[in-house]
């Protein structure tokens, strides 16, 4: 019985000391509730205000510049986009169209000039049943040649004006991100008011004085 109750002892000994240390481990609550507004606070700067963020002017442009259109949706002008790239898609169009149209007259050129009755591209630009003879040849090398020269005229400006269009959204996408933290508030107003004007003849009598309205622009 003695061995038996020693043994016992022993045995709550342990478990009292087992307990006591989970206990001085263990989490207070408060400490949940400090490490738990600490993480808050982390991911509060973590977090972006989108109703009070600005854009960088700087990082738009260069945005702007490696890819058209990216500085808009960098400044969150999605509605832009279409207008950019509907720009560049009408130039594409204009450059590739004038682009084919000068090749085809220029070999057409070139055909009525060498004198060669085996090269005779320039017979798809005239109207059925008409022939070009000696009498009306100068005057079709006339026309391919006016032709020729104008569409690569068009072919070059429709490339000056893709050109354009890239400069102005990359001018439109830096300056859409200077204006947005531009002051727009409604703090404009027109205040007018009776005043005395000031005596600058060196009389000091009071008659001299004179009554006028004071204009003040607050902005």
């Amino acid at each position: 019985m003695g061995r038996i109750a020693a043994i016992l002892a022993l045995l709550m000994a342990v478990v009292c000391g087992h307990a006591q240390r989970l206990d001085s481990t263990a989490v207070k609550p408060a400490e949940i509730v400090e490490v738990s507004a600490d993480s808050a606070k982390v991911a509060g700067k973590a977090a972006r205000d989108w109703n009070t963020w600005a854009p960088n002017p700087q990082r738009a442009l260069w945005l702007a510049l490696v890819l058209p259109g990216a500085g808009q949706i960098y400044n969150r002008k999605y509605w832009k986009l279409p207008i950019i790239y509907g720009g560049f898609i009408g130039c594409i169009y204009a450059l590739t169209w004038n682009n084919m149209m000068y090749k085809d007259y220029s070999q057409a050129y070139l055909d009525i000039m060498d004198n060669d009755p085996g090269t005779a591209s320039y017979n798809k630009f005239l109207h059925l049943g008409t022939q070009i003879t000696s009498v009306n040849e100068e005057h079709y090398k006339q026309i391919f040649k006016s032709r020729k020269d104008k569409y690569r005229r068009w072919r070059d400006l429709s490339f000056f004006v893709m050109l354009g269009v890239y400069a102005l959204s990359v001018i439109d996408a830096y300056v859409d991100a200077e204006l947005s933290v531009f002051d727009i508030s409604k703090d404009l107003s027109l205040k007018v008011e009776p005043t005395v004007l000031p005596n600058h003849s060196g009389e000091s009598r009071l008659d001299a004085q004179s009554l006028g309205l004071s204009c003040t622009l607050n902005f």
